[in-house]
């Protein structure tokens, strides 16, 4: 198969959420149906010791929560998949937002319950912003749930996108029936040995059932007054397909794959920060870091660059260029991912997402290229924290950990280091408070070292060109540091402060993001 072929198969997507509306095992099934796992391991199953597959971390394994991206491939029905599990916490928006810059599409799954809720709506943006498609799961139909025309409604006016139902609940919670795929034009049956039936025997299987004509009702509403099907419409992200289904059971789970990768996109090209556009099909390896994640064998404390291929095929031990530096980095120990396990690679192509193995080589956003050509991708999203705390080690016999912890965590990007330009002392800032949590669970049980954190409340920061520094600018209500990148910042305690600043000093230019 040439490349092209090869490239021409790859489907890459992520799934967002928001907390608890079935993300991770709706991904425990994709897995299943991929042949990668025997069983789906539910996020509830802490008490027998299944964890879900894709939470590999020990904090994610108690909590029943994911907080970083996870990465997975499987094979299936010709296409080689690349699905990218996100964290629905909020505080871990960050890493969500530079993994949606390395996919192809969207699923989106909605709790039936609780419908649109914050975090969806905040990563809906992004994906938005990106023009991709987005393809919808409204989950949880084995449980009782909002009145699934109330839901599509909320869909449009709260995202703003149209949406047209690939299927339709018939009943939910104790009365589920099944889906009437309009589709396939069957129906998919949630009880008894019989898996599918054509609408006629469907017929006659549920003549005289409520659930199922007003099922019938609700799909002639549709169809009269709803939108029309457009495979284009959701190419360019402008119609979300919507599937219902219940993940916990595996009810509409395997459908929904199916439907998925027939309308689903292949690779697409990158901009560069000269507004050119990568094609997939260019015969020249190009890529970008989006995520660096530490530990992910606590054995072996070794640290792994996350690169979206973009264009051309990676074959191992080829050398790269790495554009932020110029210099040449051969890759020989590069990996792809089942969530915690992993395996070496010797090639793949544009739209997979491969490991390679980082000594501190690599930062988030960093460029690969092979070729004449020097390009840089866009950059990707970065965020400025808002909540600070001092941090030390506790223990001074064991500083030599306490760094190391600290500076690979630091390159993940999840958390933000910053040095008191006076005192010497470490603060971190981060968006939310569940990053320190982790911050601390991470350094005590990936570095055996103990941190003493103390909080610092929040903080508006700023940066200032080194030419503009005076010292004397500092005081107690501005903390002047110097970020991991050892550029001078200010950490504001208000916006009253900020004011007074820069009322004090107005030819110094103050910058929100470096």
């Amino acid at each position: 198969m040439s490349i092209q072929e090869e490239i021409k198969k790859r489907r890459t997507f992520a799934i967002i959420s928001h907390p608890d509306a079935g993300k991770t095992t709706i991904t425990e099934q994709l897995l299943y149906f991929g042949g990668e796992i025997r069983e789906a391991g539910t996020v509830k199953g802490k008490k027998t010791g299944t964890f879900a597959k894709s939470d590999w971390m020990d904090i994610e394994k108690q909590r029943g929560i994911s907080v970083t991206s996870s990465v997975m491939q499987f094979d299936y029905a010709g296409k080689r998949v690349n699905i990218l599990d996100t964290p629905g916490h909020e505080d871990f928006s960050e890493d969500t937002y530079r993994t949606l810059m390395a996919v192809d599409a969207a699923v989106m799954v909605v709790d039936s319950a609780k419908g649109i809720e914050a975090q969806t709506k905040k990563l809906f943006e992004v994906v938005k912003h990106r023009g991709i498609p987005v393809f919808t799961f409204i989950n949880k139909l084995d449980r009782d749930g909002r009145e699934p025309l109330e839901l599509l409604e909320e869909l449009e006016e709260v995202l703003g996108i149209a949406s047209y139902p690939m299927n339709w609940p018939i009943g939910m919670g104790r009365a589920f029936e099944g889906l009437y795929d309009l589709h396939n034009q069957r129906l998919e049956l949630y009880k008894g040995e019989q898996r599918f039936a054509d609408l006629e025997e469907g017929a006659e299987l549920f003549a005289n059932n409520p659930f199922y004509e007003q099922a019938l009702e609700d799909i002639e509403l549709l169809q009269e007054a709803g939108n029309e099907f457009s495979a284009e419409a959701i190419l360019a992200g402008e119609l979300t397909p919507v599937f219902f289904g219940s993940a916990l059971t595996n009810f509409g789970v395997q459908t929904f794959l199916d439907t998925f990768l027939e309308f689903a996109p292949e690779p697409h090209g990158h901009k560069t920060t000269d507004e050119k556009v990568i094609d997939p099909l260019d015969k020249d390896f190009s890529g970008f870091v989006f995520k660096i994640q530490a530990n992910m064998d606590p054995r072996h404390r070794d640290r792994i660059a996350f690169v979206r291929i973009v264009s051309g095929e990676f074959s191992k031990g080829m050398s790269v260029t790495l554009s932020r530096t110029g210099k040449g980095v051969k890759l020989s120990n590069v990996t792809q991912f089942m969530a915690e396990s992993r395996e070496n690679v010797q090639n793949a192509v544009a739209g997979d997402i491969i490991g390679v193995y980082d000594t501190g080589t690599y930062q988030v956003g960093d460029t690969l290229t092979v070729g004449k050509n020097k390009f840089e991708f866009e950059p990707l999203p970065t965020f400025t924290p808002e909540i600070f705390m001092k941090v030390s080690a506790k223990n001074v016999m064991k500083q030599k950990s306490f760094h190391k912890g600290m500076e690979q965590l630091v390159q993940e990007g999840a958390i933000q280091l910053y040095k008191n330009y006076q005192t010497g002392d470490y603060m971190l800032g981060a968006v939310g408070q569940l990053q320190f949590e982790v911050f601390k669970h991470r350094m005590e049980g990936e570095y055996n070292a103990e941190v003493l954190m103390t909080p610092m409340g929040k903080k508006t920061v700023r940066w200032i060109k080194e030419e503009d520094l005076d010292q004397r600018m500092s005081s107690s209500r501005n903390i002047l540091a110097r970020d991991r990148f050892d550029q001078p910042v200010f950490l504001f305690e208000n916006d009253f402060a900020l004011r007074w600043f820069a009322d004090k000093y107005p030819d110094v230019q103050l910058e929100e993001k470096m």
